[in-house]
């Protein structure tokens, strides 16, 4: 089972879910998650034993967000268009995707846990420039991610018409 199988399997993605996962909304809503976290991990700081709230919040709204979208109207938006391919890219140990697009979600799953590693780093240090630097290290990566998504999904669906 690939890591990608595992996260999805741990956070209980049914299909139905993955359908409201595909919402344009969802997806990009979806990009304020590292920064809700990062922001909420800070939040101590200024708000004491209520930045906790703010914690449980943060990791509320990524456990939520997939689910409470409904499925888009339209499937050929990009951001749903990205979230189909994503869903290819990670049934591909059943279903494999065409050998151009085996190297590059890789890289650059890769380079945005390096984002998120450094944003981590910052926050844990206090040190707003890492923060910074790691969400948007992980923010561009991930974009980047999604939008060889959009690519692994046009070219699988041209294989099968």
């Amino acid at each position: 089972m690939t890591r990608a199988r595992r996260i999805t399997a741990a956070f209980g993605i049914s299909d139905a879910t993955w359908a409201r996962h595909a919402n344009p909304w969802a997806g990009w809503a979806r990009l304020t998650i590292q920064p809700l976290v990062a922001l909420a991990f800070w939040s101590p700081l200024w708000i004491g034993k209520w930045g906790l709230v703010a914690i449980g919040a943060a990791f509320a709204w990524a456990l939520l967000n997939p689910r409470i979208f409904s499925p888009p109207r339209r499937w050929d938006a990009w951001m749903t268009r990205g979230v189909l391919g994503e869903r290819l890219w990670r049934e591909r140990a059943t279903t494999p995707v065409l050998v151009h697009h085996r190297l590059a979600p890789g890289i650059l799953d890769g380079t945005a846990t390096v984002g998120t590693l450094v944003a981590t780093y910052g926050v844990l240090r206090a040190s707003a420039s890492a923060t910074l630097a790691g969400l948007a290290i992980a923010t561009i990566a991930k974009l980047l991610f999604i939008d060889r998504m959009v690519r692994l999904h046009q070219d699988m669906t041209k294989e099968r018409e």
